[in-house]
């Protein structure tokens, strides 16, 4: 990763800080993606002013933001590593939500994907979708974000066979409950106390996704589900 170029989308939130802080200590360039503002600044600093660490608020499910974040990246010249982070997690019966998580989780990643397409191709770079549990098995009650993330699956999987001749890998990583600020909100939801020291950590999930991305040129990395040593 040394002297890389990478984009992450939802580098807001604590899983997308932790990967873009390990892609960062390992020497690459790493611009940060997320929609607040104020929340990307935390990250940076958490950097002490590190020139390889860039912020870059954007909407992806806005089509200014994607045409922004393109422009940014074809001002850098290549992309090597893409992560696809950014999404949210809805409970619910409406179609308007179903609607509303499925621009956020699969619309926008998806332009984005496309929109750098090019570059990618170009630095025989290399993509990871983080996507969850739920993308293999949808639980009850989880419908809708579950079928977001069959979605970013199935994309996942067509993009790797269209690239990989190209010499572009791609990584679906499957989350299990995460110690992130999202799992905080869902056992509150769920009326459960929350215990984060039982759940993955969002640096373990960083620490995988940096070693994969590693992998010599022979080997590719296509699938990788992670779930808590601790069951509940």
């Amino acid at each position: 990763m040394n002297g890389a170029t990478a984009v992450v989308t939802g580098a807001s939130g604590d899983l997308g800080a932790a990967i873009a802080s390990r892609l960062i200590g390992a020497g690459a360039r790493a611009l940060l993606v997320g929609r607040s503002r104020e929340r990307l600044a935390a990250s940076s600093r958490a950097h002490h002013g590190n020139p390889r660490c860039v912020t870059f608020a954007a909407d992806l499910t806005e089509t200014d933001g994607i045409a922004r974040l393109e422009q940014e990246v074809a001002s850098q010249g290549r992309l090597d590593v893409l992560v696809l982070g950014s999404g949210i997690y809805r409970r619910s019966n409406d179609p308007a939500a179903l609607l509303e998580q499925f621009r956020s989780n699969v619309l926008g990643p998806y332009a984005l994907l496309q929109a750098v397409r090019p570059y990618l191709i170009e630095a025989q770079g290399q993509v990871v979708f983080i996507n969850s549990t739920q993308g293999l098995r949808a639980s009850a009650g989880v419908g809708q974000f579950a079928a977001t993330q069959h979605a970013m699956r199935a994309l996942a999987d067509s993009f790797r066979d269209e690239v990989n001749g190209a010499g572009v890998r791609v990584l679906s990583v499957y989350l299990g409950r995460t110690a992130t600020e999202r799992q905080r909100d869902i056992h509150a939801l769920e009326g459960r106390p929350y215990r984060p020291d039982r759940l993955i950590q969002p640096d373990d999930v960083a620490g995988a996704v940096l070693a994969l991305l590693d992998l010599p040129r022979t080997a590719e990395a296509t699938d990788l589900t992670l779930r808590p040593m601790h069951k509940s």
